[in-house]
């Protein structure tokens, strides 16, 4: 498993996605943004990507991010919605009276 140091995340702002590259091929979660929120919206895998310890490695890089850019998480994808409630440090990020 990949962790949080060592993982190379691009942000695609063209393809409004985050990205990064593994063994098994590229994983990318797409965004869209409105008054200072991200919407994180899709979760794009390679057809034989089983490593659920890597997209929560993923995940919460990205909330660093989020975090660094002072921005509110709108979490629209299920997987994003279950990593949120797994990692309740991250609920801030949350606009008021969102709850999950």
């Amino acid at each position: 498993m990949e962790t949080i140091s060592t993982m190379e995340i691009k942000d695609n702002t063209f393809a409004r996605q985050f990205e990064t590259m593994t063994p098994e091929g590229l994983i990318a979660i797409e965004y869209s943004f409105q008054e200072k929120k991200i919407f994180l919206t899709k979760i794009n895998t390679p057809d034989t990507f089983e490593n659920e310890a890597l997209i929560d490695a993923l995940l919460k890089n990205i909330m660093e991010i989020i975090i660094e850019r002072k921005f509110k998480l709108m979490p629209i994808h299920p997987r994003v919605v279950k990593f949120i409630k797994k990692n309740p440090e991250y609920k801030e990020l949350l606009p008021p009276g969102i709850r999950m």
